[in-house]
């Protein structure tokens, strides 16, 4: 008995590894895809809502790296999985870049339920 169980926790616990570890994986390769091109910070008028989303971008980026680091050192900051979370901070950036005049380097949409 004491053997099935412990059998039972070591597959228990191999499992929650591998699913945290693509849930990382996928997280990382939505990381990625933050970048904003075609904008130059020394061309935009200064003003205040361009300063508002040159924070919104670095803001998020900052966001989902920490979250991505965080996740890798044990803590399980949300209910929902990782790579969600970095795909909403994404949008967010995606938004923030686009209304500053540049566009997102990620072409396609991200699928985050692709394990690759």
């Amino acid at each position: 008995m004491k053997l099935f169980l412990l059998f039972t926790i070591a597959i228990g616990l191999t499992g929650c590894f591998f699913g945290k570890s693509s849930e990382i994986k996928r997280a990382e390769k939505i990381l990625q895809a933050f970048q904003c091109k075609n904008v130059e910070s020394n061309q935009l008028a200064p003003s205040s809502m361009s300063n508002f989303y040159q924070q919104t971008l670095a803001v998020n980026k900052e966001k989902a790296s920490t979250y991505i680091e965080q996740y890798e050192n044990g803590e399980d900051l949300f209910d929902i999985p990782l790579d969600e979370v970095v795909q909403q901070k994404y949008q967010l950036y995606k938004q923030a870049c686009q209304a500053l005049g540049g566009i997102s380097t990620f072409k396609e949409p991200i699928d985050i339920n692709v394990t690759k």
